[in-house]
């Protein structure tokens, strides 16, 4: 018919090879993929939270350990007086004992120093938040601050002074953050891992560069009120990056981050691997195919090709085809039958 796209048996057989092959290799090499990248994201997620578990239960340990000091001296007789010449030999002994902190102190209901661990003269302490949440009824006060006493950033807990079942003051230490925060920092993940904790109001406490307040940090804000995320995201510099973030007993926030690129290098250079060994199988099977397909298609373009010249008249051509055991065969003997046949019908009809 004219005009009409006609679409020839090579391309048709080659198409079909390449397909059968391409389609189960691909299946084969997606479901490999998907597989490999959950067990990744599963290690790496092991990892970071071994990570962040460890720091975790270390900095926890390090704030009972504190709080376990200060509710045994609170317990004390002499605490619960209130009375300065009373407390201040305690305070003393308790500062030489525990050589990580550089200041025990008391304050009153009304939010005034009553003893200190120092010569320092007294002090209002009424405007810090350590000191509100114990006289506002909490079991503990924390805060980190920049010390009055030291001007370096430092961690206060606090907890109550009780008299006769009441509230009687405040009793409160000033550490410095300086072991804590390199504990946090030294840990290291990969070449660009690392680990960075932040208070409840998401001030930073240790960070290998950050300083200030990261409540807005992606790692932060995902986790909400969860307990414990895995999450991916991209930092301000434009790399993506995947964290676990988790809570400490205390309210504070443990983060551990990789960049995403590193995290998945295996997996990337993996499928890459992959991807090449496709291409260079689904190029091989296209050679094959067109071997193939072209075999098959040249001996049926031939016969065609001797039909339609039997169709005009022409009867001298000679099929090579006739000695095939196969198919193709028995259609080009099938058609130098037909080609006998006609030379006979011609004879007689020339004859008559």
């Amino acid at each position: 018919m004219a005009g009409r796209v006609t679409v020839g048996i090579f391309p048709k057989l080659f198409l079909a090879m390449i397909i059968v092959a391409a389609i189960p290799l691909g299946a084969i090499w997606y479901v490999d993929y998907r597989a490999s990248l959950e067990r990744l994201t599963s290690d790496i997620n092991q990892r970071l939270s071994t990570q962040a578990g460890a720091a975790v239960a270390y900095v926890d340990g390090w704030v009972e350990m504190n709080l376990k000091m200060l509710r045994q001296n609170a317990a004390l007789d002499e605490m619960a007086s209130m009375d300065t010449k009373k407390q201040q030999p305690i305070l003393r002994s308790v500062l030489n004992e525990y050589r990580w902190t550089y200041l025990i102190f008391t304050i009153g209901l009304d939010g005034m120093n009553v003893a200190r661990s120092d010569d320092e003269a007294l002090r209002d302490y009424s405007d810090r938040v350590y000191v509100r949440q114990v006289l506002g009824g909490a079991p503990m006060g924390q805060q980190v601050v920049i010390s009055r006493t030291t001007g370096q950033p430092s961690f206060i807990l606090s907890v109550p002074i009780a008299a006769k079942g009441k509230l009687a003051g405040v009793l409160a230490v000033g550490t410095g953050v300086a072991e804590l925060s390199a504990t946090v920092t030294n840990v290291r993940i990969g070449g660009t891992g690392y680990a960075f904790l932040l208070d409840e109001t998401g001030a930073v406490i240790a960070h290998p560069t950050a300083r200030g307040n990261l409540k807005e940090h992606p790692a932060v804000a995902g986790l909400g009120a969860d307990i414990k995320k895995l999450l991916t995201f991209t930092d301000q510099s434009g790399k993506r990056v995947i964290a676990v973030a988790q809570k400490a007993k205390y309210g504070w926030t443990l983060i551990t981050q990789q960049d995403y690129a590193e995290a998945y290098a295996p997996i990337e250079e993996a499928n890459r691997n992959a991807l090449v060994l496709l291409g260079v199988t689904v190029l091989f099977v296209a050679v094959v195919s067109y071997l193939v397909a072209r075999r098959f298609s040249r001996p049926i373009r031939n016969l065609t090709q001797i039909a339609d010249n039997i169709s005009r008249g022409n009867l001298r051509a000679s099929i090579a085809e006739v000695n095939r055991s196969d198919e193709i065969g028995g259609l080009a003997r099938a058609v130098e039958r037909l080609t006998a046949s006609v030379k006979l019908a011609m004879e007689r009809l020339s004859q008559a």
